[in-house]
């Protein structure tokens, strides 16, 4: 009796380890994930920011473009890249997460002013195409956006 007790106790110890061990390892796949992301929607919001000294330093209207230089896929997932608003049409972040799974994210502030241009778009999908960001003033409003080539 007691090798039969002893046999299930080490069967069930094999499996709560290795359920066990796939939980630790995705913790570790989505922390690596979410690092990815918060460096994506860091560098888009520090171009952006960038962009918005450099249309403040000049006088009158100007409309600034830069071609970013994002990955094709974060893990061998596609992503999203959105510039967050609020109801007054302000841009006030950029949010990035995994398209399928939106709880694994990342989320970097821009300066406070900017609105999006609703005639552009403000979220791409990665999958290789060719990112463009802008900044543009008009009549003394600074507007942002992002869109694929």
């Amino acid at each position: 009796m007691s090798h039969v007790i002893c046999t299930a106790a080490l069967v069930i110890l094999i499996f709560t380890m290795q359920s066990y061990y796939l939980h630790v390892v995705d913790n570790i796949w989505v922390e690596m994930v979410e690092r990815e992301l918060k460096e994506i929607a860091d560098y888009v919001s520090d171009t952006l920011a960038n962009l918005y000294f450099l249309a403040n330093s000049t006088k009158g209207d100007v409309n600034l473009t830069k071609t970013l230089n994002l990955p094709s896929d974060v893990r061998d997932s596609t992503y999203i890249v959105k510039i967050e608003n609020n109801t007054e049409g302000f841009a006030q972040s950029i949010h990035a997460y995994l398209k399928g799974r939106s709880g694994v994210d990342a989320t970097s502030w821009l300066l406070p002013g900017l609105k999006i241009d609703e005639e552009k778009t403000f979220e791409i999908e990665s999958g290789g195409k060719t990112v463009v960001a802008g900044c543009h003033r008009e009549n003394a409003i600074t507007y942002v956006w992002i869109r694929q080539v």
